[in-house]
């Protein structure tokens, strides 16, 4: 960090960021930090964890994005040997690099732990994304105050909860409602992908980890079939998250035959298919706020290993699993959980949406409010957090409230 004065204004460059992000998500996250950084602080470093995207941005990534990948509480347990051996790794690393900030992006199991340790050795420390404290062990924010000088959450209802618990904020908005446009154009996209324009479609997101197509893949393929005898027009649209998930669903579609004639598996292209559907069945996680940053009706389905769902079950208090509903705080879009995401209940619920073009229509406008109401340039107000936090300054969520007002809107 360079500090030198300018008149009577003291300027702070940045020189040196770490960053740990662990998955696809965070390494959206981290880019459009990384590049706000790099334009307000030239010749800025970055060292850490990441993936492509934040490796385009000049990241020198010590482990592949996919290293903290694990999905569950008894996932993580299998691979906590090779976690800590990881940690440990960049704890020294990032303690011999001396950086001017630590930033962890997601993964709060893994994070929480080394930004505390790089805390304690002096860095100064922030975590973008926060966990879901206000659903389940809220006394992890007292975890939290001890290992982060700052938090930066992207939705109003989180900053409001560190607000409450007397710990360093700033509400900066989601990236995505910044990046994806108010007005979308479904049929202009079908002709980009090569999709009739009056055939009824449904994509498919599976989830982008391979945990989750293990348990959800043939679930959601035998609700397309089921969906696809009912109606003779319907396209299936399945965007792959990654190459290997392309492998991976390929493999899977071997086992219907039926639907050889009706899918279009894509490597990538996750965004194109929801704004291209009428309808998108997806696992909860990110890809359910992007539904709903496309403006799509949605089906939220998702299954787990059993003895996580067991414990899930008696830890969350949260009413709902997916993002729409938690912003809204109400249930917006369906959710079908464990023993009740079976493929019957599933395409019963996608007729539904497909079949309801007035409930449709209305969804969509809901969901364009609430995507208007969360687009606060996030990578930008993100880098501002970041900088006042290395010079010692207080962060700003001047608008949290009003901001929280405009994403409840209907509630």
């Amino acid at each position: 960090m360079d500090l030198y004065a300018t008149g009577s204004l003291v300027v702070m460059t940045l020189q040196r960021v770490y960053l740990v992000a662990g998955e696809l998500s965070g390494d959206i996250l981290g880019a459009g930090l990384m590049s706000e950084l790099s334009r307000c602080h030239p010749g800025i470093e970055f060292r850490g964890l990441g993936g492509p995207r934040m490796e385009a941005q000049g990241l020198a990534s010590r482990f592949p994005l996919e290293t903290l990948s694990v999905m569950g509480l008894v996932e993580v347990v299998k691979h906590l040997p090779e976690l800590l051996r990881v940690r440990r790794t960049l704890r020294e690393e990032a303690l011999a690099w001396r950086p001017d900030i630590m930033i962890g992006i997601d993964a709060p199991d893994f994070n929480l732990g080394l930004e505390k340790q790089l805390r304690d050795a002096g860095l100064k420390t922030a975590h973008y994304v926060s966990p879901s404290v206000w659903a389940w062990r809220q006394g992890r924010v007292k975890k939290i105050a001890k290992a982060v000088d700052g938090m930066l959450t992207l939705l109003p209802f989180e900053a409001d909860f560190y607000h409450r618990h007397h710990v360093p904020v700033a509400f900066v908005g989601h990236p995505l409602a910044d990046e994806l446009p108010l007005e979308n154009d479904r049929q202009a996209t079908r002709q980009a992908l090569g999709l009739n324009a009056q055939v009824p479609v449904v994509a498919l997101l599976p989830g982008s980890r391979g945990n989750e197509i293990r348990f959800l893949g043939d679930t959601f393929l035998r609700a397309a079939e089921l969906l696809c005898q009912r109606n003779d027009a319907l396209h299936v649209v399945i965007p792959a998250a990654t190459h290997q998930r392309y492998q991976e669903i390929s493999q899977l579609l071997a086992s219907y035959p039926a639907l050889s004639e009706r899918v279009m598996l894509l490597d990538g292209q996750a965004r194109e298919a929801m704004v291209a559907s009428d309808a998108v069945l997806l696992a909860s996680g990110t890809a359910a706020l992007e539904a709903m940053l496309c403006h799509r009706s949605m089906l939220v389905a998702y299954k787990m290993a059993p003895t996580t769902h067991w414990l899930a079950k008696r830890l969350v208090k949260t009413q709902w699993i997916s993002l729409p509903n938690l912003i809204a705080q109400e249930s917006v879009v369906p959710e079908l959980v464990q023993d009740a995401a079976t493929p019957e209940a599933i395409a019963d619920q996608l007729d539904l949406l497909l079949t309801n073009a007035q409930e449709r229509n209305a969804l969509e406008a809901r969901f364009t409010a609430m995507h208007r109401a969360l687009r606060r340039s996030a990578s930008q107000r993100a880098a501002q957090a970041i900088t006042s936090l290395v010079a010692g300054q207080p962060l700003d969520s001047r608008d949290t409230v009003a901001a929280q007002d405009g994403s409840h809107h209907g509630r």
